[in-house]
């Protein structure tokens, strides 16, 4: 009889990557015997390698390797070698429903996502906004599996043991931690404008944040050209900044640093579904989109979310549009206090300060 073997397809953004990995850890530990082959991006290996021993990773090259339709038929010769009994596309864009239809024709078992993407239309609307909470991808994900046959609960707390990962894989200054030590990370960029809590105001939480915990260290993430200008300055201008990306050379030890933090300060971005997968509290500021949109991080609390109630808002699922009014007040209204006040209560209804 064939093993039952999965292909979990999920390229896209590294954020939407990582809220696949509580289901398919979850998937993984309830079908112990089943195989499963996730196919990403090389990006997101680290989040899968470990993960489970019936999961492996597999990654593809969309831009060079396997471009056009050309390159997905090389793509689907090489999938159907590893002998996959179902298939699972997470992703549901033109590229995985070429590879789907090359799976139906050759009578695989196949299902794909539900993004629901007319309640995500009634999010945004101008003039008949339904300010309702989607499924969230976690959910969407799920429904997948059960269609395929694999009804799962996803039971997942963290990529590492419950002490976090191995600091002694990371060099100093972020190599040891004491108990009474707290670390605090700020991932203040995203992809999008629309996302992201302007940088002034970011440096204002910082600088309160010092005041208020001089011993404390300020680890900042996030890798580019615009983030080390920022990043540069700001540990000039305060000495208990850490620039991660200075020091750390790949996702894997960022990902050790993260399960080590205190708490997270966060755009809707990949850091929040990062830290998320490490276990640790992630405050998320949220502008152009909206958590009812189903993309917070994993386990993560609404108590922790700060957003302006604006009747534009969200005006868009991703943050990528325009601002309609051209101030971006979803962000610029929030004040430094409210960030830095939902970090005291944080810290402190943890017992971590």
């Amino acid at each position: 009889m064939k093993k039952e073997h999965i292909l979990v397809i999920r390229f896209s953004a590294l954020g939407d990557v990582a809220m696949a990995v509580p289901v398919v850890y979850s998937l993984a530990r309830q079908y112990p015997d089943t195989r499963i082959t996730v196919l990403s991006r090389a990006l997101a290996r680290p989040l899968f390698e470990d993960l489970a021993p019936n999961v492996g990773f597999m990654e593809a090259d969309l831009k060079r390797e396997y471009r056009g339709i050309r390159g997905l038929n090389a793509l689907y010769r090489r999938l159907t070698a590893k002998q996959f009994t179902a298939i699972a596309d997470l992703h549901n864009v033109l590229r995985s429903e070429f590879l789907r239809m090359r799976f139906n024709i050759g009578r695989y078992h196949v299902a794909h996502i539900n993004k629901h993407r007319r309640g995500r239309r009634q999010l945004t609307s101008v003039n008949k906004k339904k300010l309702k909470q989607q499924p969230t991808s976690f959910q969407n994900y799920v429904e997948v599996f059960e269609r395929l046959g694999y009804p799962i609960k996803i039971d997942f707390h963290s990529i590492f043991p419950e002490e976090g990962g191995n600091l002694n894989l990371l060099p100093p200054p972020v190599s040891v931690k004491n108990n009474n030590d707290l670390w605090i990370g700020i991932a203040p960029f995203a992809a999008h404008k629309g996302k992201i809590y302007p940088l002034e105001l970011m440096q204002q939480v910082i600088e309160m944040l010092t005041r208020q915990y001089p011993k404390a260290r300020i680890m900042l993430f996030g890798r580019g050209e615009m983030e080390e200008k920022q990043f540069d300055e700001w540990c000039k201008l305060y000495p208990q900044c850490i620039f991660v990306g200075r020091i750390l050379e790949s996702m894997h030890q960022e990902l050790i640093l993260m399960s080590h933090l205190n708490v997270m300060i966060s755009m809707d971005s990949a850091n929040m579904h990062l830290a998320s997968l490490t276990g640790i509290p992630v405050i998320s500021i949220w502008g152009a989109t909206h958590p009812f949109a189903g993309f917070m991080g994993w386990n993560q609390s609404t108590d922790n979310v700060i957003q302006t109630d604006l009747e534009c808002r969200p005006c868009s699922i991703f943050g990528q549009k325009t601002c309609r009014r051209g101030d971006y007040a979803c962000l610029n209204l929030i004040r430094p206090e409210t960030i830095v006040e939902k970090t005291n209560t944080l810290l402190l209804t943890k017992n971590n300060v």
